[in-house]
């Protein structure tokens, strides 16, 4: 035989071989082992639907007999008639807490982050284990009473210096409210870091040391506890907390005149800032590190001459913060960077931004998009106005961005003052 069609000629077994292939086998892949599946049954011939009834009866009444529609329960891949359209599932109501943004503000070594971290652990942001990690460390370099502050000063260099950098921020929760903590840093050379979290604040808490000598070098001219006052009244933040912190020290002991003292010289200084003494001013005293009047309201026996509120209690008691939600949409942006994609910080002032929404950047007007919005860490589909989030932008670069600038929606962009300055 010299080719492959005498070979037909001759018998059918090539034809008959390619005619009991099957062609629905699975394709074979190499290096995987060959899985043989069963054949599918052979269909059920019957002569007539009497044959099939009288096989398999069926009790009661038949569809026909009764001249009934009977109900068929739906396959998994049979589409059934739609007579209507769906109706949408309602918008249930916000059940989100009033958030209220803090600022914790003072002197250097004033007890600010002490006092943050010691609230954070009060309301179960910070686990018993990791206080006691945080607590050997800290003895480990000779810092036992600053473990406190490790909860909010979390970079090596601050924790090694005892001194908060940058603006610290964290969350927590009370009965009533949400509260967005930012421990800003109290040395005179992190003004520019304070400020930025001045601005996103709607109540500031001035952290004052009790402790003979801290108060008056905090006080003095050049000390912080009276420019960053002066600082949070010129950001907007109408509300100030005064805390008499370090009451446990032995150079005080709890005692009232010292606490009178303190608290006589610095409120002239408040009503001179602009600072309505009746309405906007509260005073308390605590102490950050055993956390009296923290949470808890100490024995009488401790502190019988200040039996009001705890600090957390105070804070819970407070009046809800209008918000302009339906307003024009206003975000300052007070930081940015970049990690796999363009990041801004900023507090919603007013409106709501919402995920995938289009945004004009002020006053470059470059068109950008709000890709993912976060509060906190965490992704959510939009923030309002009150909220301090975090936006991934696209369509635009770094360098179009500059801290002071405003994200404002397209149909309502925000004004634009030009200043033309002569020098002599």
């Amino acid at each position: 035989m010299n080719s492959w069609e005498e070979q037909l000629k001759v018998d059918g077994s090539v034809v008959n071989s390619f005619s009991n292939l099957d062609i629905n086998a699975p394709e074979f892949i190499p290096g995987q082992p060959y899985v043989i599946h069963p054949k599918a049954a052979q269909p059920l011939v019957t002569t007539s639907d009497e044959d099939l009834v009288a096989e398999y009866p069926v009790s009661g009444d038949t569809a026909e007999d009764s001249g009934e529609k009977r109900d068929v329960p739906a396959q998994d891949d049979e589409i059934l008639p739609c007579d209507h359209e769906l109706s949408r599932v309602p918008e249930l109501p916000s059940t989100r807490k009033d958030t209220i943004n803090l600022v914790f503000i003072g002197h250097v070594d004033a007890g600010k982050s002490t006092i943050g971290g010691h609230l954070l652990y009060l309301t179960d942001m910070v686990d018993k284990r990791t206080l006691e990690k945080y607590e050997r460390e800290a003895k480990e370099k000779n810092r036992e009473t600053w473990y406190l502050s490790w909860a909010l000063d979390t970079n090596p260099e601050e924790r090694d210096k005892g001194k908060t950098v940058e603006c610290g921020r964290a969350y927590f929760e009370t009965e009533k409210k949400r509260f967005v903590l930012i421990d800003a840093p109290g040395h005179k050379s992190f003004v520019p870091n304070m400020i930025s979290g001045a601005v996103v604040a709607d109540l500031a808490i001035l952290v004052i040391s009790a402790r003979r000598g801290e108060f008056e070098t905090g006080f003095e001219k050049g000390g912080q506890t009276r420019e960053h006052a002066v600082l949070v009244k010129t950001a907007g933040v109408k509300y100030l907390v005064v805390v008499v912190n370090k009451m446990d020290d032995p150079t005080v002991l709890w005692d009232e005149a010292r606490y009178n003292e303190c608290k006589e010289k610095i409120i002239p200084f408040l009503k001179k800032v602009g600072f309505n003494m009746r309405t906007e001013v509260h005073f308390m005293p605590c102490s950050g590190y055993t956390g009296a009047f923290l949470r808890d309201v100490p024995s009488e026996s401790l502190c019988p001459w200040y039996r009001g509120p705890s600090l957390l209690d105070f804070l819970d008691s407070l009046p809800s913060i209008s918000r302009k939600t339906n307003g024009p949409l206003r975000i300052p942006i007070t930081d940015k960077y970049k990690d796999m994609g363009i990041f801004v910080t900023g507090k919603v002032e007013s409106g709501t931004v919402s995920r995938g929404q289009s945004l004009v950047l002020m006053p470059s007007r470059i068109p950008v998009e709000a890709a993912q919005v976060f509060n906190g860490d965490v992704e959510v589909l939009k923030a309002e106005a009150g909220e301090t989030c975090k936006l991934r932008l696209k369509n635009c670069e770094e360098e179009d961005i500059s801290p002071g600038f405003c994200l404002c929606s397209p149909s309502n962009l925000c004004k634009v003052v030009f200043l033309q300055l002569h020098c002599p």
